[in-house]
């Protein structure tokens, strides 16, 4: 495990607390070399400042591991460009970029303003693929690389209050699919990881309360059947990624898979699970009131019904 990475060099961003550092310590204790990005903001985007990459630099360094700390914006092009830059500047080379950076900015879709909307999305979407695009370049040339976007059940499966959240991870799952086909062919793979942890993302008050109305609702999502969220540590999220970002996931290549505790899932990708067929012509209205409620819509459930 201590040489699964040696020689390789990593860049993680939002590497300062959480998920991130958890998987910064363990693509170093396997023998990355690792960029720390975090551009140290709160939860909600603000307040910036660089101390909590440099924290994480000196835990690695204490346990014998190489690392450099950055502060860039993922959501600025310059500032993604200067994070692999100081990989390949410090390091001679970019082998591993891993996409955990994100804030939150909960609301109700009524209540969502147009700020909240374009923060979540800068930070989560354009942040990744600045990162993916900066990074592209420089592994497709040394015809290797391994590129790991953080998606969220959020956007796999939906959660109340998180329009912007939500479409911004659901965004990440078709770019880290698309990129997985761009790049496959020069030895790259992209994948992604779906993580549920005790994060201060995940227990915030506006979290809770959105997890205590999907209960009210019998809205069944991920943690089903899971230990409390508070239980599980963000630090269990990191082996899978370290697997992914080492050679031995050579033909693991865009996968989505759910982390939680202990467990770890792959996640199916999206197909047709019902087909009606009609043999010349284009379905009636008529038709449709007829047949969908017995073919395509048979056992639906609605995951936010109406209430009484």
């Amino acid at each position: 495990m201590s040489a699964m990475l040696q020689g390789k060099v990593a860049a993680v961003t939002g590497a300062g607390r959480g998920i991130g550092r958890g998987v910064a310590l363990a693509l170093a204790a396997a023998g990355a070399k690792v960029v720390v990005n975090d551009y140290g903001v709160d939860v909600h985007g603000q307040a910036p400042t660089t101390g909590p990459a440099f924290d994480v630099v000196a835990e690695i360094k204490h346990t014998g591991g190489e690392a450099v700390a950055n502060s860039d914006s993922v959501a600025s092009w310059s500032g993604a460009e200067n994070i692999i830059n100081t990989a390949v500047k410090q390091f001679g080379r970019i082998d591993i970029v891993v996409t955990c950076a994100g804030i939150l900015r909960d609301r109700m879709v009524f209540n969502m303003s147009e700020d909240d909307w374009d923060s979540v999305l800068a930070v989560h979407l354009k942040g990744t693929f600045n990162c993916v695009r900066h990074a592209a370049p420089l592994m497709r040339e040394q015809r290797a690389g391994r590129l790991i976007t953080f998606t969220s059940g959020s956007g796999l499966f939906g959660n109340p209050g998180q329009a912007n959240y939500g479409s911004a991870k659901a965004a990440i799952s078709g770019l880290t699919k698309v990129v997985a086909r761009d790049l496959g062919k020069y030895g790259i793979t992209c994948n992604a990881i779906s993580p549920v942890a005790a994060t201060r993302m995940t227990i915030t008050p506006e979290v809770i309360k959105a997890r205590e109305i999907r209960k009210q609702q019998g809205i069944i999502r991920e943690e089903k059947a899971l230990a409390q969220l508070e239980d599980l540590k963000p630090e269990d999220v990191a082996p899978m990624v370290v697997f992914l970002a080492s050679d031995h996931a050579a033909n693991v290549n865009g996968q989505f898979f759910l982390c939680a505790g202990g467990s770890i899932s792959l996640v199916s990708q999206p197909r047709a699970i019902k087909t009606i067929y009609k043999p010349e012509g284009r379905w009636t209205l008529d038709e449709l009131d007829e047949v969908v409620p017995l073919t395509l819509a048979e056992g639906l459930v609605n995951p936010a019904p109406p209430r009484a």
